[in-house]
């Protein structure tokens, strides 16, 4: 038995992601539906590469591409006055790690690979998560199936929507050949979808 949030559609042709809670409030599922106009070839490379994932979500070395390959994961975007300070994706963004100038360090491994179709990691403080693509290499549009599964507070749900909701945004941009400038990164865009987030579940 679980609980289920609505989805709906906001800007930048993102949309809402769903959460399902367990019937104790302890274990929690978010799920985002994307499409992209780009071949199923970007959309890997952006999900499941070193270069591709720092461009919007964050840098990853080591990076061993195959089921049990080891992973590290740091948040590039942290340290901005009005982010919390921790606790994984139930505090995002983006806790669970070891802190450095560079930004919060997540270990882990990738858990599930098929190339060009799935690539799920499990790191410290996010659990697993994982994108599952469908396309054809002929094909200019792709569909991504993303599923997160962690542990956390109910009350902190909001903050890990509104996190991976602008995640996907920048790398809806890193596919447009821009990705992001960490340096210049502000939180405002998280609050504003945090709030969003917060008015849907009440």
């Amino acid at each position: 038995m679980s609980t289920e949030s609505q989805p709906q559609t906001v800007s930048y042709d993102i949309p809402y992601g769903t959460v399902r809670s367990s019937v104790d409030g302890a274990a929690h599922t978010i799920g985002f539906e994307l499409a992209f106009p780009h071949p199923l070839e970007s959309v890997w490379a952006a999900v499941a590469t070193p270069a591709g994932l720092r461009g919007w979500l964050a840098a990853a070395d080591p990076f061993e591409p195959g089921p049990g390959g080891a992973v590290t994961l740091r948040w590039l975007n942290r340290g901005h006055e009005g982010f919390p300070d921790g606790g994984g994706a139930a505090g995002s963004p983006d806790g669970g790690g070891a802190a450095s100038a560079e930004g919060l360090a997540t270990p882990g491994r990738i858990t599930a690979w098929s190339r060009r179709r799935l690539a799920e990691y499990t790191v410290d403080g996010r659990g697993s998560f994982g994108f599952t693509l469908r396309g054809s290499l002929d094909d200019d549009r792709t569909r991504v199936r993303f599923r997160n599964d962690f542990t956390g507070d109910v009350q902190s749900l909001p903050a890990a929507l509104a996190d991976w909701h602008q995640h996907f945004e920048l790398l809806g941009e890193e596919l447009r050949g821009r990705p992001t400038d960490w340096s210049t990164w502000t939180p405002a865009r998280f609050a504003e979808l945090r709030a969003e987030y917060a008015l849907t579940s009440s």
